[in-house]
C-alpha cells in the first residue's frame, strides 16, 4: 500500500522514516527537486505542493495501481491539500474546508469570534493603504500575509508609515494576496502539538518559544517541556483544545501558538498539522519518548494511533544559528560541537559560498542545534555551548558586510541609530563613550590589539551569549592572527576593531582583519 506523504524536506524526514516502518511504500512529492529527504523516499514526484488536482491525479493513479493508504504532511503550509485529495478520495483526514479554515488566518479568527475564544482583533487588506488610512484599534499591531508560515512577511508596527512599509512587505509573501493586521498580544510565547483522534485531543507537547529581534518574530529556539507552573499550562492547553474543537479537526494533528497576557492566554494560530520547528519530529520525541508523527501517520492510513503517553521526563532544547549578511568562507568546529555531552542534532541551511543575512524570519536562519538531557539545566547548556562553538567566516571584502557594520554609527549623544538589526553586543553609555575615546591608528604589517578594558571586563554577551573575551578567541581562531594586546596606539586595531566587534560580533571583527590583512 502506498502513503503520499507532502514534502521531501528536513522536517518530513521522520515521516517518511516512520512509514516506511509500518509497511507502506513511500511516494514523496514536493516542488524542489533537490529538497535534503528526496533519496529517503520509494518514489518521489516533482510536484508543486500548492497544485492540488495533480496531486489528486496522482492519488488516483496510486489507488488503481496498488492502493492507496493515505496522504499527510509535517511542518509544511498545505494541509488544505492534503484535506482536498483525502475528501476527493474518500481517504481519512478533514474537511477540506475545515483545513482551509486553519490554514487562512482571516478564516481561522473569525471561527475563534465566534466561538467566543481568546484571540485578538483584526481586520485584513488586500493593498496598502493610503495615508488617510485609520488603525481600528490602537498599536502597537502585528501585519501578517492570511496564508504564510515561518514569520515570513510578519512585522510588529508602531505607526501608520509603519503599517504602509509592511502590509508593502507582506504582500508578496500571501498566496492570495491579503494579509491580516491584528491587536498585539504582549506576552511570552508558547508551542503546542497534538494528536487527534476521533475529536480526542492528546497533547504532544508545549514548549517555551524564544523570541527575538523586533519588530519581527523570530524563533531563536524553544525549550520542551515548559517552564511555565501548571496551572498557567493548565489554560493555555483548555484554550489550545477549545480552538481545534471549534476549527472542527477531529482526526489528525493539530498545532499551535499561543501566548500568555496579562489577561490570560491568547490563541496566536491552530494549524491542522504537525509542526515545523523540529517540535514534532525531534524535541518532544527527545524529552518524552514519544513519536508523534508515527501516530499522525497511523490516523492518516485508517488507523488508531497507539499509545501515546510519555515514557520518560527529559529536556529538550533547540537553540538556532544566525549570522550578519554576508557571504561565507567557511563553517568550523562542527565537530566539536556534534561532540558536546547532550546534543543529538545539527542542522545546517547553509553552506560555503552561500549569501546569507540577518534573519527577519523563521527561514532566514543559518541552522539550529538540538539536546536533550535529564535536567533542564543540562539540556539549555549543551545547545547554547554548541551554538557557540560553531563559527561562521565571512569572505573579504563584501558589499553587504561593510554596509551592516558601517550602521554602527556613534553620535556625539552616545546613541546610535541602528534598531534592527540590533548590534551584536548591547553596550552601556559608559562603554559606548569610552569606544569614541579609543585612537583608531592604520593598522601595521604585524597586527595586535588596542586594550579595551572598558568591554573585556564587562559582562556583555552577543546573541549567542558569548563573552567578549570568548569571541576574541573565535576571532583569533577564524584568523590563525595571535592579536596581542599592545598599549601603544601605533599600528594596532583601534576603534574600527572593537566597533567591529560591537556591532557584528566574531564575525564582524574578523571580517575586519581580513580586510586589513589583503590591503
Amino acid at each position: 500500500m502506498y502513503i503520499i506523504i507532502l514534502g521531501a524536506g528536513v522536517m518530513q524526514g521522520p515521516a517518511i522514516c516512520f512509514a516506511k516502518a509500518q509497511g507502506f511504500t513511500t511516494v514523496v512529492v514536493d516542488g524542489d527537486a533537490q529538497a535534503s529527504c528526496v533519496n529517503r523516499a520509494d518514489r518521489f514526484e516533482h510536484i508543486d505542493l500548492k497544485d492540488k488536482e495533480a496531486i489528486t491525479e496522482l492519488a488516483q493513479s496510486l489507488q488503481l495501481k496498488g492502493g492507496l493508504a493515505g496522504i499527510m504532511t509535517a511542518g509544511t503550509d498545505f494541509s488544505t491539500t492534503v484535506a482536498w485529495v483525502a475528501q476527493k478520495l474518500g481517504l481519512p483526514g478533514i474537511p477540506y474546508e475545515v483545513a482551509c479554515n486553519a490554514s487562512d488566518k482571516e478564516r481561522m479568527r473569525r471561527v475563534f469570534a465566534q466561538a467566543g475564544l481568546a484571540s485578538p482583533n483584526f481586520f485584513t487588506l488586500t493593498a496598502v493603504p493610503d495615508a488617510h488610512f485609520s488603525l481600528p484599534f490602537a498599536y502597537p499591531a502585528v501585519v501578517k500575509p492570511v496564508d504564510n508560515m515561518g514569520a515570513r512577511g510578519c512585522r510588529l508596527i508602531n505607526t501608520d508609515k509603519e503599517l504602509q512599509e509592511a502590509v508593502h512587505k507582506a504582500l508578496p509573501f500571501s498566496r492570495s494576496g491579503r494579509v491580516i493586521i491584528e491587536e498585539y498580544m504582549d506576552g511570552p510565547e508558547f508551542s503546542v502539538d497534538a494528536i487527534v483522534y476521533h475529536g480526542e485531543i492528546t497533547i504532544c507537547g508545549l514548549a517555551d518559544r524564544h523570541i527575538f529581534f523586533p519588530p519581527y518574530f523570530i524563533e531563536m529556539g524553544h525549550t520542551m517541556p515548559t517552564s511555565l507552573d501548571a496551572s498557567q499550562a493548565e489554560a493555555l492547553l483548555e484554550l489550545f483544545s477549545s480552538g481545534v474543537r471549534a476549527l472542527g479537526i477531529t482526526d489528525g494533528a493539530a498545532k499551535g501558538d499561543l501566548k500568555m497576557t496579562a489577561d490570560g492566554p491568547m490563541i496566536g494560530e491552530i494549524a491542522a498539522r504537525l509542526s515545523g520547528g523540529f517540535m514534532s519530529g525531534w524535541t518532544y520525541p527527545y524529552s518524552s519518548g514519544v513519536e508523534p508523527t508515527s501516530a499522525a501517520i497511523r490516523i492518516a492510513t485508517g488507523s488508531a494511533p497507539g499509545k501515546l503517553s510519555p515514557q520518560r521526563a527529559w529536556t529538550s532544547a533547540e537553540r538556532a544559528l544566525i549570522s550578519i549578511p554576508g557571504l561565507i568562507y567557511t563553517i568550523t568546529d562542527l565537530k566539536e560541537a556534534k561532540n558536546i555531552e547532550y546534543v543529538k542534532d545539527i542542522f545546517l541551511r547553509v553552506s560555503c559560498g552561500d549569501r546569507v543575512q540577518f534573519p527577519d524570519n523563521n527561514v532566514s536562519k543559518c541552522g539550529n542545534v538540538i539536546s536533550a538531557a535529564p535536567t533542564r539545566t543540562a539540556a539549555v547548556n549543551a545547545a547554547e555551548q554548541a551554538v557557540r562553538s560553531i563559527l561562521i567566516r565571512l569572505i573579504a571584502p563584501d558589499p553587504q558586510t561593510e554596509a551592516f557594520l558601517a550602521s554602527f554609527i556613534l553620535y556625539p549623544d552616545n546613541s546610535t541609530a541602528t534598531v534592527y538589526p540590533p548590534d551584536a553586543f548591547l553596550i552601556s553609555d559608559s562603554i559606548r563613550s569610552a569606544l569614541q575615546q579609543l585612537p583608531d591608528p592604520q593598522p601595521g604589517k604585524n597586527l595586535s590589539l588596542i586594550p579595551f578594558p572598558a568591554l573585556t571586563e564587562s559582562r556583555c554577551t552577543d546573541w549567542a551569549g558569548r563573552t567578549v573575551l570568548e569571541s576574541l578567541e573565535a576571532v583569533r581562531s577564524l584568523t590563525c592572527n595571535a592579536l596581542p594586546l599592545r598599549s601603544s596606539a601605533a599600528g594596532a586595531l583601534g576603534r574600527r576593531f572593537w566597533a567591529a566587534l560591537i556591532r557584528g560580533g566574531y564575525q564582524g571583527a574578523a571580517y575586519l582583519v581580513d580586510t586589513v590583512q589583503t590591503l
